[in-house]
């Protein structure tokens, strides 16, 4: 059950703290995650063989 007297005001106050931890903590997430994107991208080499150009219709190598 809910309880009957809430002051959604008081509330919002009293959790302020710990929402802003919560927001806070995402952020450094997100931009950890952004960072490992880009790092992974920037440090990647480039595909094997691409110099190696293949035919899709007959599936061998073309000159």
């Amino acid at each position: 059950m809910s309880a009957p007297d809430t002051d959604i005001t008081k509330e919002e106050r009293r959790h302020k703290p710990a929402l802003m931890g919560i927001k806070g903590a995402l952020a450094v997430v997100i931009l950890m995650f952004v960072g490992w994107v880009g790092w992974t991208f920037v440090a990647a080499d480039g595909p094997d063989g691409a110099a190696t150009q293949v035919d899709g219709r007959t599936g061998e190598v073309a000159d």
